[in-house]
């Protein structure tokens, strides 16, 4: 008898994955000035679509990919992301009545974590920086405390 393949899969997702991860999917699409992703109804392998991306440019800055939350992650402590506690440090993005569909949120550590308050704001969150933005480099060292955060944006609103 088989062994059920998923039996040994990781339980949690991270909605923030590596691109190049053999699991990984496309979440969403950057759009607009403001490169929020708009969500895709469903998950496609990103073994897919990374060959459709240009030369030259960085998938991270058209796409955004979720691939299985790993031991070794610089924003991983114990059980917990750090990444998603200085996420939901910041103002939200959307309205509170505004959730965006998503086919991760079953799966999504963020989700399991921190619940709606993660939603709120995964639309704005960036894999990768491509401009002088002292708040998105803030969040994504792990160093950061949500404390760093709160007084950061206090002192600059």
């Amino acid at each position: 008898m088989g062994t059920d393949p998923s039996a040994a899969a990781p339980a949690t997702w991270c909605p923030s994955g590596e691109a190049r991860a053999p699991e990984s999917v496309v979440l969403g699409v950057r759009s607009g000035a403001d490169g929020r992703v708009a969500y895709l109804a469903d998950p496609v392998p990103a073994s897919e679509v990374l060959g459709a991306v240009p030369e030259g440019i960085e998938p991270t800055r058209v796409l955004r990919f979720a691939s299985h939350c790993v031991t070794g992650c610089a924003n991983r402590r114990g059980n917990d992301c750090t990444l998603v506690e200085r996420v939901v440090a910041l103002p939200p993005v959307l309205d509170a009545r505004a959730v965006p569909r998503c086919h991760l949120r079953s799966r999504c550590q963020w989700w399991q974590q921190t619940g709606v308050d993660a939603c709120h704001r995964c639309p704005a969150v960036t894999t990768a920086t491509f401009r002088e933005d002292e708040l998105a480099t803030l969040v994504a060292d792990p160093s950061t405390t949500p404390e760093q955060l709160a007084s950061w944006i206090s002192a600059s609103g």
